[in-house]
């Protein structure tokens, strides 16, 4: 990788390979997650501490046996599956497959047809079909290499079974290394059967060594989602321009342009429109919602029917009631938009209350910090905000009242009041423009 970040922590749709890992793992409701970790140990347990997670160190790294065996003290599980941090695809459904070949007289081992197999172990089958043994390309002969079927490295075995195996590993080999693809042979010599399984697409078991394979990673992962969103009736404008870093949800009838990023957890109901190079991150759109081009949501609500951008930027803690509007170039944090009210351009709402059908007058700031302290603006329902004002909170302005423009308000308004907060205006006649003094 040619990184300081050790391989199993670089993002793969937002979430570490290793995160991935263990999200599918959990999905299988296990009784124990153990995590091996090596280089750069302290910086994985940090990233990835979790109180159902157990963290074994492999203080040496002497191979894929030596590293489960580093774990064998924290297993008491009939069954032991044994996945690998940098091979973040992996289906689950692959892996209740590989499971269900597990018993007392058989283990599962998850292998992949490809037409290169370079640098996989190679499964070496018997005159019946059956498998024998596993041999890694650095071992194998030439006759073994032509075998196109690969060893994945994932494996489901006996629990007991395990132990008595890894005790008799030994690292006569070409690396001189404790290979786990050992433990096939033992199997094999104590009578039991190795039952394969593959995966649907040999994706699932791609490993990632450098950037070109991470990269090929996160592309195959994003157009496994959006065939997964087109399923469910989101039509996207172009599969390839479109990401998921996160858990999504969609109704129908969904539109998503091009160049739109779903972060986090992100809901989508029904009839959703979501214009071109559009961030959404940890928000909801309820039915019907518009979101125009070149918008950033996080942290939001829009209720149904409402609408924002172009250039619009919905910080946490903004919800918008049912048809509510914001236009370009509008940025709201922490501010409640009741419904149907507007903000349509160049304005700035913090740590603000905005009642039903109220109007924000283009310009218009909340005063919202003095600096140390944040306060609260409270607009009631059918208030008119003139342009360019700036709301210093905390103020009240109550339901039906009207700013003029330009005005600074610093009190609070009465229902159906006229606030003007601004120096009257004087006109002088007879006056000179500056001139540009010559230059010598």
């Amino acid at each position: 990788m040619r990184s300081a970040l050790p391989k199993v922590l670089h993002p793969v749709a937002g979430d570490s390979m290793l995160g991935h890992v263990i999200h599918s793992a959990r999905q299988l409701q296990p009784q124990g997650v153990h995590v091996v970790i090596g280089h750069g140990a302290e910086l994985v347990r940090e990233r990835l501490a979790a109180d159902d997670l157990n963290f074994v160190l492999q203080d040496k790294q002497l191979g894929t046996g030596h590293a489960v065996a580093q774990a064998l003290p924290a297993l008491s599980a009939e069954t032991v599956l044994i996945l690998y941090g940098d091979v973040p695809l992996i289906e689950v459904e692959t892996l209740k497959r590989l499971l269900a070949k597990v018993n007392e007289q058989q283990l599962g081992l998850l292998t992949v047809t490809l037409q290169d197999p370079t640098g996989y172990g190679r499964i070496v089958r018997d005159a019946e079909g059956k498998v024998a043994a596993i041999v890694e390309h650095k071992d194998a002969s030439e006759a073994q290499k032509a075998i196109r079927e690969g060893n994945t490295g994932i494996l489901a075995v006996p629990g007991a079974r395990l132990t008595k195996w890894l005790g008799r590993l030994s690292n006569d080999n070409a690396q001189g290394e404790y290979y786990l693809t050992d433990v096939i042979a033992m199997a094999v010599a104590d009578g039991l059967v190795v039952a394969t399984e593959q995966p649907l697409d040999p994706m699932e078991v791609q490993g990632a060594n450098d950037r070109r394979q991470l990269a090929e990673l996160e592309r195959h992962y994003q157009l496994r989602e959006a065939r997964r969103l087109m399923a469910l009736g989101v039509t996207l404008r172009d599969p390839a321009r479109f990401d998921i870093r996160g858990e999504v949800s969609v109704g129908r009838d969904v539109l998503i342009d091009i160049n739109v990023v779903l972060e986090g957890r992100v809901v989508i109901e029904d009839d959703v429109q979501i214009g071109p190079n559009c961030v959404i991150k940890n928000s909801t759109l309820r039915k019907g919602v518009v979101i125009k081009a070149n918008s950033h949501i996080e942290g939001a609500v829009l209720g149904e029917g409402s609408d924002a951008g172009p250039f619009a930027r919905l910080r946490p803690g903004t919800v918008l009631e049912a048809r509510a509007h914001v236009g370009n170039f509008v940025e709201l944090k922490n501010a409640h938009l009741g419904e149907g009210a507007k903000a349509g351009h160049l304005t700035y709402l913090g740590d603000a209350e905005i009642g039903a059908r109220t109007n924000i007058g283009a310009g218009t700031i909340t005063c919202n910090y003095d600096g140390a302290n944040k306060f609260k603006t409270v607009l009631g329902e059918d208030v008119f905000i003139g342009s360019n004002n700036s709301l210093v909170a905390p103020v009240d302005i109550k339901d039906g009242a009207t700013t003029a423009a330009g005005s600074t308000i610093t009190q609070n308004v009465e229902p159906s009041q006229l606030a003007v907060g601004r120096a009257r205006q004087k006109n002088i006649d007879g006056w000179k423009r500056p001139e540009k003094l010559k230059k010598d």
